[in-house]
């Protein structure tokens, strides 16, 4: 491989010991105006989607960057200064399981993927939720991802929407034993969580000669670990504080 892909998780958080976890290798909290080392997850949402990264790329380093605190809502301030600790702390992926419909925060996105395009990487979000544009994942310079129910587990897709690559992905967290997944919880965030493991297991391959999307697009796939094991903590559906639909 051709290294350790860092991967930072802009949730809830992290309950770092939790087994399905794997480790987390380290993060903060993001308030409005400063950062604390402690993030603690106090939802459940952020821990679920380490879990799923850790099953499909075990190999990746995660890192939690808390902006939800008692409810699944953030503000802007805080979502910026997350995906700006992100890219200080050399993150290769910025995992961003939440987004708006709030046109008023386009400029403030578009500043920020130019920021995360400059340090060459990668910001996956949602690229819409029930039939809405989402930003930032709608946006030029986001991996923008939308949800497929009947994709396999281990497998991801990808279509051209308004001359942008979209990539689709199950919409559900790690396998509970005995449960069928349509009896599981969903939701985008899961399919935002699955392209960013096979982002991080295609870069440790293949390293930083092919784009983001051509690592999706252009290059074969390799053997990708399966889902196992009981998902832990209940999640939500995230979304940004007075800035518009959940994700």
């Amino acid at each position: 491989m051709s290294g350790t892909i860092r991967v930072g998780i802009v949730d809830s958080g992290v309950h770092k010991e939790h087994p399905h976890v794997g480790g987390i290798a380290g993060g903060v909290t993001v308030e409005a105006d400063a950062y604390l080392p402690e993030f603690v997850d106090c939802l459940g949402h952020g821990t679920a989607i380490a879990a799923l990264i850790h099953a499909l790329a075990p190999e990746a380093e995660l890192y939690a960057v808390r902006v939800f605190d008692r409810m699944l809502a953030t503000s802007i301030r805080r979502v910026m200064r997350a995906i700006d600790w992100c890219l200080d702390n050399e993150m290769h992926i910025v995992n961003l399981s939440l987004g708006t419909t709030n046109p008023a925060h386009r400029t403030a996105f578009a500043a920020a993927l130019e920021r995360v395009e400059a340090a060459g990487a990668a910001l996956v979000s949602a690229y819409e939720m029930d039939g809405q544009s989402m930003l930032p994942g709608s946006m030029a310079g986001a991996m923008g991802v939308t949800t497929d129910a009947d994709c396999p587990r281990e497998k991801f897709g990808c279509t051209e929407r308004e001359g942008k690559l979209v990539f689709s992905a199950p919409p559900y967290p790690r396998e509970i034993p005995g449960v069928r997944r349509e009896r599981n919880l969903n939701g985008v965030s899961f399919a935002v969580a699955h392209i960013s493991a096979h982002l991080a297991r295609r870069r440790a391959v293949y390293g930083a000669e092919a784009s983001w999307e051509q690592l999706l697009t252009q290059l074969p796939s390799r053997a990708t670990v399966g889902l196992d094991g009981p998902l832990g903590d209940a999640v939500g559906r995230p979304r940004l504080d007075g800035m518009g639909s959940a994700v």
